[in-house]
């Protein structure tokens, strides 16, 4: 017998999943900024300057994607990339002015889709949910960060 796809966990992660992220990406756009621009902008803000590829492990993208990533955050003034003064192959990426004023608010947004979503469960429910979740990323040894 074939299985029902509403029979498997992993089904209903996607669905919730996939409508809770897109909800939050369109209160991304409102403000010109996808998710994966996001998550970069949210590290950045509890850091001072870091450099590319670190960043690029701290998040499990590749050294391509922080790139291009932050080539867009770039053109939109919102972080900066600066040279080192001894080896100018040497560079590292910042938040401007802009970009730290922008974060919060960011994050209100991400506070916002959490509670329309998971709001109304009791704190023990989403304390048991959370708690599930993180052990399945520590049992399976899940490093990439989720940005689409």
């Amino acid at each position: 017998m074939t299985s029902d796809l509403e029979t498997h966990l992993g089904y209903w992660l996607r669905f919730v999943s996939n409508h809770v992220s897109h909800a939050f990406s369109l209160k991304l756009q409102a403000r010109d900024v996808t998710v994966a621009e996001w998550v970069v902008l949210r590290e950045l803000f509890d850091l001072a300057d870091i450099q590319p590829s670190t960043l690029a492990d701290r998040l499990g993208m590749t050294r391509g994607a922080i790139s291009k990533l932050a080539d867009r955050l770039i053109a939109k003034e919102l972080i900066a990339r600066t040279a080192s003064t001894g080896d100018r192959r040497q560079q590292t990426l910042s938040l401007t002015d802009a970009g730290r004023m922008l974060v919060p608010k960011l994050a209100k947004l991400a506070d916002r889709n959490d509670a329309e979503f998971f709001g109304h469960l009791e704190p023990a429910e989403r304390a048991a949910l959370e708690k599930t979740l993180k052990d399945i990323v520590r049992r399976h040894d899940l490093k990439t960060i989720p940005t689409e």
